[in-house]
């Protein structure tokens, strides 16, 4: 038995003039739970696709469990559990009644899926929702009982696209627990995401993808560890910082390297310690009220930032537009 549980090599796709996938190449071993890490548009879900079944790969090859299904999906398919970034459940059935359908496709005996039904209903908090219509859960009751009927069958690989997209905050640290502790259990997983702090609190190995590209592939430990001997420092203010500011600061202090300043924050980065005294003192002289300065430990966030060239501040608003926030 082979230790990869997907293998992916050179695989691309087209939608008529638009290259979404552009000859990406990974593998994610047995038991891991690998993340792809990019924002909307980067062809996260156009990867799942194609190793799905939903997509035709224009080129490339790949193998699930061992299993070329470059262009025979299906051969695979009762390996893979598949949780798609919008619920494919039946809104006028109940939660019972979805879970037990979905095994049925698996050929799973009545007896033995409406077991594992009414095990998965009580393990992801739904027992009480158990004969409540789908329709009428809520976003994030939505979202664990589509994880359920994805491993209805105990699949040895679950995709997950956007899991905890769209769902408020205290559905979606359930979700994240429920995550984990399928990958405790050795379930692999390949979840995709736009949450960076996602990414880093539950995946494996992260992949960062950008315009159909990977760009970088680590666990996040050797991701982080290159910029853990630098120091940062974060200044906030009460007023508004304008983009001249870096350039002011850089000028001022040569030693440092000043990153673009956010809505009321500045932030500058060294090799070695960094006075804060100085720098308050500009910024006060400079007619800026500082509020707080902190020093910053060194996050996947940053090495996104700086290997994809993709400002956060990006993300966050992608985050909030799938989320309908403002």
């Amino acid at each position: 038995m082979t230790d990869e549980a997907v293998v992916v090599k050179n695989l691309t796709k087209r939608f008529d003039e638009v290259q979404a996938v552009k000859g990406i190449s990974f593998d994610i071993h047995r038991g891991e739970l690998f993340g792809l890490l990019g924002p909307n548009g980067a062809g996260k879900t156009t990867t799942i696709n194609m190793l799905t079944g939903l997509a035709r790969p224009e080129s490339g090859v790949f193998r699930i469990c061992g299993v070329d299904c470059t262009r025979k999906t299906r051969s695979a398919q009762h390996l893979m559990g598949v949780v798609p970034d919008e619920s494919n459940l039946y809104p006028e059935l109940t939660g019972f009644e979805n879970l037990c359908f979905c095994a049925a496709l698996y050929g799973m005996r009545r007896e033995e899926r409406q077991e594992r039904a009414w095990s998965l209903l009580k393990d992801f908090g739904l027992k009480e929702a158990a004969e409540r219509r789908f329709g009428g859960y809520s976003k994030g009751m939505k979202r664990k009982l589509t994880i359920a009927a994805g491993i209805i069958h105990k699949p040895e690989i679950l995709f997950l696209d956007e899991p905890t997209t769209g769902i408020d905050v205290a559905s979606a640290r359930q979700l994240r627990q429920l995550i984990s502790d399928l990958h405790d259990s050795g379930t692999t997983i390949l979840l995709t995401t736009h949450y960076i702090e996602e990414a880093e609190r539950l995946c494996d190995r992260i992949a960062f993808i950008v315009s159909g590209r990977i760009v970088r592939i680590d666990s996040v430990e050797n991701l982080v560890q290159p910029l853990q001997s630098s120091h940062v420092l974060e200044i906030s203010c009460e007023e508004t910082l304008p983009g001249e500011l870096q350039q002011a600061l850089a000028a001022s202090f040569p030693q440092l390297v000043v990153l673009p300043p956010g809505h009321g924050t500045v932030r500058v980065e060294s090799n070695g310690p960094i006075r804060v005294a100085p720098l308050v003192r500009f910024l006060e002289e400079g007619g800026y009220t500082v509020s707080e300065a902190r020093r910053v430990r060194t996050s996947l966030e940053d090495v996104f930032v700086r290997v994809t060239g993709i400002e956060t501040k990006q993300m966050r608003a992608e985050k909030n537009m799938r989320s309908g926030r403002p």
